[in-house]
């Protein structure tokens, strides 16, 4: 239900949302939300998607945290979650904002720490998912190739 009093900001799950947004909008703005969750939190809780974010109230902001913390109670299936089978419990999570950061943080240091092809990529700072590293990726201030009468000029 929107209510007459407008925010330039409110604080959803640890983050900073313009008040001009839409609902669903400023919903994805979190990290770790995207725009089909937000949709389908705005469902969850019979709000109107194209509501600004500035003009909720407090226990709607409330309500809105606590179906983000738990999805699985309020219905959400598995598939719409981040983290299916959790490494460590087993279980299926949905993780956002600094607890996203952390466990995405940790995962590359186990592959790491095992050393699997994964992890090797990663400690070598190469391209992990298969991608061309013969033409793209280069890091530093020459990135295009030199011609041979570049080269002898320069001599």
């Amino acid at each position: 239900m929107p209510t007459t009093e407008y925010r330039h900001i409110v604080r959803i799950a640890e983050t900073d949302i313009p008040g001009d947004l839409s609902l669903s909008w400023g919903l994805a703005k979190i990290k770790g939300i995207g725009f089909n969750m937000a949709i389908g939190i705005c469902r969850i809780l019979s709000l109107d998607p194209n509501t600004l974010i500035g003009y909720l109230s407090d226990e709607d902001v409330t309500r809105i945290e606590e179906v983000i913390r738990n999805p699985k109670k309020f219905g959400f299936p598995s598939w719409t979650l981040n983290r299916r089978k959790d490494y460590e419990t087993g279980e299926d999570l949905h993780l956002v904002s600094s607890d996203l950061i952390y466990y995405v943080r940790e995962d590359i240091n186990r592959e790491i720490r095992i050393r699997s092809w994964r992890g090797v990529r990663h400690s070598q700072g190469y391209k992990v998912r298969g991608q061309r590293t013969h033409t793209t990726g280069r890091l530093g201030p020459i990135v295009g190739v030199q011609r041979k009468k570049a080269q002898q000029q320069q001599k």
